[in-house]
């Protein structure tokens, strides 16, 4: 007999961070279920079932979830009535509702920061985009879309009031002096056992806003490791749920830590921890939702995680080319999304780095960017 009674567990999208929750909840003897609205999902061929239908929907989100033990997401824009109705019928929803409804708008999640004393960039709500002349000597800032905004699409640097605004409801965020951009991701169990990972350094792709690489340990000073360590963990216990919370920071360059922004789930600010870390943060989301006793997330060695992204110029059927001369490198480990169509800056994989100081990583990292290209 398993140490648990067999769980039936629904995930609310089926991409990449699914899957890779998936490899981690097979070691527990999990079935797993997934609904996401897109026939080629990289979840389809490794759950239990694999359903097409929309996770914006509520009848379809209830339909697929009301007989399951457990439900999470891998998208915070989801509709979150169904959760609380989930929660209602007394299916477990795991992050909590309202910590989902909070983080999915920008708007509220800014607000929770004010309100838990949680540092922040300074910011402005926006009812209409007609109050943009009333907040001229707001700018620089950046517009925001409050809803449905990820990989830095609906974000804008907006420099003059009569700059192009988004239609779409949001904020304007004051523009930070940044010298870093940092994360930690912080598990919570339904125990209210806690732990961080450690701080991650990212460096971001000009070109599309989203991560080239991040590394990790970090070089920043100790102390603002531990302010970061601190105040992401701050950030957990006051959405007042268990799951798994990724927070991005600045470390501006008079020395401020700031919160950006949140997600609800695993992130690919933590992809490195699968080879880098004693824990992965896949493996520690597999405990919280079971609430099981978490792992060490203590470094196994000094790591770098680069994304895999579609070359400018390629659209349709994907072609890995260059794969089979960054694979005779030592101490580099490839993985794949099962994405089946590549375009230009779509996130197709990551790749991990494991090394012995910071230099040898970038030199690796360098020649793999320089070599693997993913085209049609």
């Amino acid at each position: 007999m398993s140490y648990y009674p067999k769980k039936k567990l629904g995930i609310l999208g089926g991409g990449q961070l699914g899957r890779m929750l998936i490899q981690s909840l097979i070691n527990y003897d999990v079935d797993v279920y997934v609904l996401d609205p897109d026939v080629e999902a990289p979840c389809k061929d490794i759950c239990k079932q694999f359903i097409v239908g929309s996770y914006n929907d509520y009848d379809s989100i209830l339909a697929f979830a009301k007989d399951l033990d457990i439900v999470t997401i891998e998208i915070e824009h989801v509709n979150v009535k169904a959760l609380y109705k989930l929660k209602e019928l007394g299916v477990k929803v795991i992050p909590e509702p309202k910590a989902v409804e909070i983080i999915q708008d920008k708007g509220l999640q800014k607000e929770f920061y004010k309100a838990n004393q949680i540092p922040t960039c300074d910011f402005i709500v926006l009812q209409s985009n007609d109050e943009i002349q009333a907040h001229a000597s707001f700018l620089p800032a950046f517009q925001k879309m409050r809803k449905n905004g990820y990989d830095g699409k609906g974000v804008k640097l907006i420099e003059r009031i009569d700059d192009t605004l988004f239609e779409e409801a949001s904020i304007l965020e004051k523009a930070a002096d940044i010298d870093k951009e940092i994360a930690v991701i912080v598990v919570v169990n339904e125990d209210g056992e806690t732990k961080a990972f450690p701080m991650v350094e990212l460096v971001f792709n000009p070109d599309y806003n989203l991560v080239d690489y991040l590394i990790c340990p970090s070089q920043i000073d100790a102390k603002y490791q531990q302010e970061a360590a601190t105040l992401a963990t701050q950030v957990a216990i006051s959405l007042n749920s268990a799951g798994i919370f990724a927070i991005e920071m600045f470390l501006t360059k008079t020395g401020e830590v700031l919160v950006n922004e949140t997600a609800p789930r695993t992130h690919n600010s933590g992809h490195q921890s699968i080879e880098g870390n004693y824990t992965s943060q896949f493996e520690q989301q597999a405990r919280a939702l079971l609430n099981l006793p978490l792992g060490n997330t203590q470094i196994k060695k000094a790591s770098l995680m680069m994304n895999i992204i579609g070359e400018k110029g390629y659209a349709g059927p994907v072609q890995y080319k260059g794969l089979q001369d960054i694979m005779q490198l030592e101490n580099v480990f490839v993985h794949l999304y099962g994405k089946k169509l590549t375009k230009e800056g779509r996130k197709m994989g990551h790749i991990t780095i494991l090394g012995e100081n910071r230099m040898e990583l970038v030199e690796k990292y360098t020649y793999i960017r320089n070599t693997l290209k993913v085209i049609n």
